[in-house]
């Protein structure tokens, strides 16, 4: 297994741009599903779920061919709506063919997605809005198994706001027989972003980005061509990266309007953030101490739970005790032994931690136990002050970044994969 080797100490300076985001193109790629025609998508970041998405994806019998930053995907001679356990137990978002399957090929059967490392993300909301529009769902052996003749417009109120179930429900929705209406949607942008594409083909799709959705589904879909925003954790990632470490960074190709609760609490802290046409930068004196602060993660447009390790690493910095509270994911703080490892101190009761700011952090080999834990860490690692950092598992890591110890070199990072290591 590789192993991402940070030497701390150093401030960052200069620009690096922001790749395509992640959890965008997870469920545009799966949304060709619903056209037989070659669809391309650009801008798309080179990471492991993708190439895992593009296997399930031929599997399912399309044609692929994944070089980031282009992905094409065309109809193969023989569709076979049927996906594995192997693939699904990979990545959970492998359940978004679900409903692009079904309201194509009238059935599907796929593997339910299994636990969770960071808690559960149970799939019920999916399954009650494609039996609102008409598929009859059964479970046998651990697999979904959806059939119907064709789906049916109607309205799906969920239960709780949920991305994967939003845009699973969407797709089915764009190839159902008249109108669909979806009441407590999800907002990230990335529900947005779908919006946009399933219009490009041919779907009439109105209020993606808000808690109320209206589709018109069409007999047929065409093909698209598009370009994925930009990745809205990436650009937090680095802009808490530059905010631990120090100095003067350019984001580019950043979305900031989509990180507002991010940005608001940075320059709560302490941090300077502006503006500067489609970029972002990021000023800290590492002379000037940070302010300690609460933060509580919330749906979108609150703040992110995929962005609260990374914050809580730099409330190491911050004077005074910070309170972190993580309302969406039950075991969201596997981060925390690993930073206490580091000199962190961190008290944690159920949902709630505590962060004790203006302890040394010193080098040390942890392990990543999840995406955003593992980026964390890395965070963690350029704040060392003594030693040296390791972090394991990185194929945490490189689910959700591209390169991203080349990304902080450039920026003056002492960062380095090195092959093949235990861990």
């Amino acid at each position: 297994m590789d192993v991402i080797r940070i030497r701390g100490g150093k401030q960052l300076h200069g620009k690096i741009r922001m790749s395509g985001a992640k959890n965008a193109a997870l469920p545009i790629l799966c949304a060709t599903l619903l056209s037989d025609g070659e669809s391309i998508l650009r801008n798309v970041p080179a990471l492991r779920d993708i190439e895992t998405t593009g296997e399930l994806l031929r599997v399912l019998g399309r044609n692929v061919m994944v070089d980031p930053p282009l992905v094409r995907v065309a109809g193969g001679p023989e569709a076979n709506p049927e996906a594995p356990y192997e693939l699904v137990k990979q990545m959970r978002a492998s359940v978004l063919v679900l409903g692009p399957l079904v309201a194509r090929y009238g059935r599907a059967k796929v593997s339910l997605p299994g636990g969770c490392q960071i808690g559960s993300r149970p799939v019920d909301q999916h399954l009650k809005g494609l039996e609102a529009l008409g598929a009859t769902i059964r479970l046998s052996n651990g697999y979904i198994h959806a059939e119907c003749t064709r789906l049916k417009g109607a309205e799906v109120v969920f239960d709780m706001p949920t991305v994967t179930g939003t845009e699973n429900i969407m797709m089915a929705a764009a190839l159902a027989k008249g109108r669909t209406t979806l009441v407590n949607c999800a907002r990230e942008p990335e529900v947005e972003e779908l919006g946009r594409v399933l219009n490009k083909m041919g779907a009439r799709v109105d209020g993606a980005g808000t808690d109320v959705i209206h589709i018109e589904g069409r007999d047929e879909l065409d093909p698209f061509d598009h370009a994925i925003i930009s990745d809205r954790i990436e650009t937090g990632t680095y802009m808490v990266a530059a905010a631990a470490a120090g100095g003067d960074v350019l984001l580019e190709n950043a979305p900031l309007e989509d990180l507002e609760a991010v940005v608001a609490k940075l320059r709560a802290a302490g941090v300077e953030v502006g503006r500067e046409g489609d970029c972002v930068r990021v000023r800290r004196d590492p002379d000037k101490p940070l302010r300690a602060l609460d933060v509580v993660t919330a749906p979108h447009p609150g703040f992110p739970t995929d962005m609260q390790a990374q914050f809580m690493v730099l409330m190491c910095l911050a004077r005074g005790t910070s309170r972190i509270v993580e309302t969406i994911f039950e075991n969201r703080f596997m981060h925390v032994p690993e930073l206490r490892r580091m000199g962190a101190e961190i008290d944690t009761d159920g949902h709630t931690a505590h962060v004790h700011g203006g302890r040394p952090i010193s080098g040390a080999k942890v392990m990543a136990t999840d995406l955003r834990a593992s980026a964390s860490l890395v965070i963690a690692g350029l704040l060392a002050t003594e030693g040296e950092t390791e972090v394991l598992r990185v194929y945490h890591l490189d689910r959700g970044y591209e390169y991203m110890e080349r990304k902080l070199a450039t920026l003056g990072a002492d960062t380095a994969r090195i092959k093949g290591q235990p861990g």
